[in-house]
């Protein structure tokens, strides 16, 4: 893997950790500060909202300087909001804290996908991407199970000391390992806002939403679910946090294959999958054999939808791909808010936990729905396709002849 591959999947490493770490550490988290689960939960939403906000915000400060020091700024961001978290007295300030953090979230991965991409052959672009994402995967593998039970022995403050070190580190990656001059498109950063009325961009970022959404509305609360659905211990959570991590880490990589060979038929496939994982899940929950198989099927699937999509923005929006990578990360982290926000709801009105699977489904059927449509209408062969349909109308036919 190239040096400066390297550095951005470091820095992905952290920050995935970060965000993600805190599924793990809820009851932990809620028992110190004196919260109910469905309140801690909002953490996940808080930060997953300062992506939404912070990515735009961020791509506009951001859009004139080098792409080295940039990157490093974002990553220098993330290890002071992590030093914030755990300082954090109370509930709110740490809700500050987290949002605080999640500003640097969106600018940093969608840059740095743009940035992985160009510094490769195009027919490498989405192992490029998925291969920056490995952090990001590896941070579920290794960083959210030790993590969290860093968090469970010595309390959750120690897991954002020992994230913050690794920020550290990955600053000093990005300063080492990144090319002095990464070339970058001169443009107009308001000027590249008109890629929104672009539907090959919008209809992929509303799947990223879709499907982040479905992801989190189940994913956020899989500690309590575990524990008091299918009965699991709590070192067992970190256990079975491990083997999403690795499903993770398989699907990142199962996504950057398919991308290179043919990425939109692929992405109906997994979304197929995952429709059919959700509705298994539903009642693999109550016994632990099959929840095990169904997390790992559910981990490889969830995350291959990731470097696809990322890649498919990424060509789609060829006059503006800094800005339009950078809202995708947005996209994927207003679904997390909105499936996390989705579960703290039905349970905060007395559903059960049994019933997250089923919402998720129910998500997922609509982003297949609209990948079906966009990939149709939209796609990245949709013109071809067309003009071969026009081309096919003029040709006249043997009986015409």
């Amino acid at each position: 893997m190239p040096l400066h591959l390297i550095a951005l999947a470091a820095a992905a490493f952290g920050i995935g950790t970060s965000e993600f770490v805190i599924m793990g550490l809820l009851p932990n988290v809620a028992q110190d500060l004196q919260v109910s689960i469905d309140i801690a939960g909002l953490l996940i939403t808080g930060y997953a909202m300062g992506v939404v906000i912070g990515a735009p915000i961020m791509a506009i400060i951001t859009a004139r300087l080098p792409r080295k020091a940039t990157l490093i700024g974002l990553a220098s961001t993330f290890v002071v909001g992590n030093l914030l978290c755990a300082l954090a007295p109370n509930y709110g300030l740490l809700m500050a804290a987290r949002v605080f953090t999640a500003f640097c979230h969106g600018a940093f991965f969608g840059l740095g996908a743009v940035v992985a991409a160009d510094l490769v052959a195009r027919n490498q672009r989405a192992s490029a991407i998925a291969l920056m994402f490995t952090g990001l995967t590896l941070a579920n593998v290794l960083g959210v199970p030790l993590g969290t039970a860093l968090g469970q022995v010595a309390g959750w403050r120690s897991t954002f000391w020992v994230v913050s070190g690794i920020g550290l580190l990955a600053v000093a990656a990005l300063a080492a390992w990144l090319p002095a001059r990464i070339p970058m498109q001169p443009g107009n950063i308001l000027r590249e806002f008109k890629v929104l009325r672009d539907a090959r961009v919008v209809w992929p970022l509303a799947a990223s939403v879709l499907a982040s959404a479905a992801l989190f509305c189940v994913l956020t609360y899989i500690a309590p679910l575990l524990r008091e659905v299918t009965g699991v211990s709590e070192r067992g959570v970190t256990g079975v946090l491990l083997l999403f991590g690795v499903a993770l880490t398989v699907g990142s990589t199962l996504g950057g294959k398919l991308g290179d060979r043919n990425l939109e038929v692929s992405l109906r496939r997994i979304f197929i999958g995952l429709l059919l994982v959700f509705l298994a899940l539903s009642q693999a929950i109550h016994a632990l054999a099959p929840m095990l198989v169904m997390t790992f099927i559910w981990g490889v699937l969830g995350f291959a939808v990731v470097p696809l999509l990322q890649t498919l923005i990424v060509d789609q929006a060829a006059d503006a791909p800094n800005l339009a990578s950078t809202l995708n990360q947005g996209a994927f982290n207003l679904g997390n808010a909105g499936g996390a926000w989705l579960g703290s709801v039905a349970l905060g009105h007395g559903l059960p936990l049994t019933d997250l699977p089923w919402m998720s489904a129910g998500i997922t059927a609509a982003v297949l729905l609209l990948t079906l449509w966009g990939t149709r209408y939209y796609g990245r062969d949709a013109g071809a396709t067309l003009a071969g349909q026009q081309a096919g109308a003029l040709t006249p036919s043997r009986s015409d002849a």
